[in-house]
């Protein structure tokens, strides 16, 4: 069974609220959706976001990506061949990892249609892990005025999230108000995160850190308290706090992920499938994460329900993934896609009935970029 076709289109999805980190603010969910089609009609989804001041990644480079690299190079691929297929996407083309995200998932969705299996059921059967089909996912607080972040924690416990992503980085004693009064708000059950977005230097890092765990604020873990570039201030940070730190933004590739393992740089990682450039070398992560006992979170970028699914049914096939930063599809103001996972607030239920990734249905204007 060959690639017959690879298409692109656009979906626009509204936020609920705007997103807003130490790095951005983002209104609306701007992403290009590929689908890639067999020889037998049979049809694959993947999704990326432009997310520049992270990935690098614009809307205008990921479509040149596929559209002239990565689409001409797979096309007419034999879909029996798939290791085949994803050597050609990372020779064709250096870098632009959320290009090739959107056509591994849709690969990925492809293959496990073809096998008539949901997709976390084929990559644990190739893993050989045992599967889970119900996950839990945090919920993102963007930074904000503190009074604002307060009264979206609350609402987003009364939701029923149990788990709270915060973002800080915008000044270290304030960023511990922040924490210091969302957990006076929320009470000592729910698990806190903060995310820093590359927001410190290492010293206010380690400052701020020191604060929190001093004031009692029971922090789970503090994400990407350092520039991604910054590996020995990475290190320095885990070093001197006793809470956890999880590296994202410095974890693109497996060489990063086996570096900070090494170094221990960091006491988790947060794989994405945007940085990553798809399920491929996620895969090979946890891999090395398995080998090493380390866990992971799964996470995403500003992303709609097609690639957060493609994230969740891997979370759904792999134990190294203990964390789930899946929230995308909840901060979309609605949900425009048929078929895929069910999101109930923070549970995520991949359901074994149906195939590939599940989604069925995108609402998109198709241009074939590539016909073989």
């Amino acid at each position: 069974m060959k690639i017959k076709s690879v298409s692109i289109g656009y979906v626009s999805i509204p936020l609920v609220t705007p997103f807003k980190t130490a790095l951005r603010t983002v209104d609306s969910v701007q992403d290009l959706i590929v689908c890639v089609e067999a020889e037998n009609g049979e049809i694959g989804f993947g999704e990326a976001p432009p997310t520049a001041v992270i990935t690098g990644d614009t809307k205008e480079s990921i479509e040149a990506a596929i559209r002239f690299y990565i689409a001409p190079a797979v096309c007419g691929m034999d879909l029996d061949d798939p290791e085949a297929i994803f050597a050609a996407m990372e020779k064709c083309i250096a870098k632009n990892t959320s290009a090739k995200a959107a056509v591994d998932i849709a690969l990925y969705d492809l293959l496990a249609k073809l096998n008539r299996k949901p997709l976390f059921r084929l990559l644990g059967e190739q893993s050989g892990s045992s599967v889970r089909t119900e996950l839990e996912t945090d919920l993102t607080i963007s930074v904000n005025e503190i009074d604002e972040m307060v009264r979206d924690s609350i609402s987003a416990v009364n939701q029923g999230f149990r788990i709270l992503k915060v973002k800080v980085g915008k000044g270290g004693e304030k960023d511990v108000a922040r924490i210091r009064e969302i957990r006076q708000a929320v009470g000592p059950d729910v698990l806190i995160r903060v995310d820093a977005n590359q927001g410190w230097t290492r010293e206010e890092a380690v400052r701020t850190i020191t604060m929190m765990e001093d004031a009692g604020l029971q922090i789970e873990l503090v994400e990407q308290p350092v520039s991604c570039h910054d590996f020995k201030g990475l290190k320095y940070v885990t070093d001197a706090c006793e809470t956890p730190i999880l590296a994202d933004e410095s974890v693109f590739s497996v060489e990063d992920a086996e570096r900070i393992i090494e170094e221990h740089a960091a006491d988790y990682l947060n794989i994405k499938l945007m940085k990553t450039g798809g399920i491929h070398n996620a895969l090979r992560i946890c891999d090395l994460a398995d080998q090493n006992g380390i866990r992971c979170m799964a996470g995403c970028m500003l992303e709609s329900k097609v690639s957060v699914s493609a994230a969740a049914h891997l979370t759904g096939a792999r134990s190294c993934i203990t964390m789930a930063d899946l929230d995308g599809p909840s901060l979309c103001s609605i949900d425009p896609y048929e078929g895929g996972p069910i999101f109930e607030g923070a549970k995520i239920i991949l359901p074994d009935s149906l195939y590939g990734i599940g989604i069925s249905k995108v609402p998109a204007d198709f241009e074939v970029v590539a016909s073989c």
